[in-house]
């Protein structure tokens, strides 16, 4: 006997486990520059390729594509960040909100929302349009895990041991 995974199930918690794995990561990341006696600001802006993003923006796009899923999923406008964290502490207060944010999102809103349209503007390619059911999961969970997973990489290429337990996080 299976029950089955509701909208709410696939979305808020994953969304909030995944945000406190990368706070987890990032502060090993600050924890190791500094042990190696580094500035970890250096790690904000490493990139694992010129023309890809930094960890920083790694972190935003992750948080961003957090905080409004669960918004459009509901059918609500959701908060919004200015992008102007410069360091790991305003980073992870940007993890935090983002977290309570998504905590403030009850069953009742979410579920039932497989077939709502939702529309994700975007400046490359216009208005992308899906339904709650595609959007969710051909759409936020591959871009919340791609960022997170380059957010990892990034300081597992700068020297930060970190396993795959780091990028698992606890049960």
């Amino acid at each position: 006997m299976s029950e089955s995974l509701s909208m709410y199930q696939a979305s808020v918690p994953v969304l909030q486990r995944a945000l406190r794995n990368l706070r987890e990561i990032l502060r090993k990341g600050q924890t190791h520059a500094q042990s190696q006696g580094y500035d970890p600001a250096v790690l904000l802006q490493s990139r694992l390729y010129p023309d890809m993003l930094p960890l920083l923006r790694q972190v935003q796009i992750a948080t961003d594509t957090a905080k409004f899923a669960p918004a459009r999923l509901a059918g609500v406008e959701s908060m919004r960040f200015d992008d102007t964290e410069t360091g790991f502490d305003e980073l992870y207060a940007r993890l935090d909100r983002t977290i309570e944010y998504l905590g403030s999102f009850s069953a009742e809103q979410i579920d039932g929302s497989e077939t709502r349209e939702v529309l994700l503007p975007t400046r490359s390619r216009g208005d992308l349009r899906f339904d709650g059911r595609g959007y969710l999961f051909g759409f936020v969970l591959p871009n919340l895990y791609f960022h997170v997973s380059t957010a990892y990489a990034i300081l597992r290429s700068n020297g930060v041991p970190l396993g795959k337990s780091d990028y698992l996080g606890g049960n």
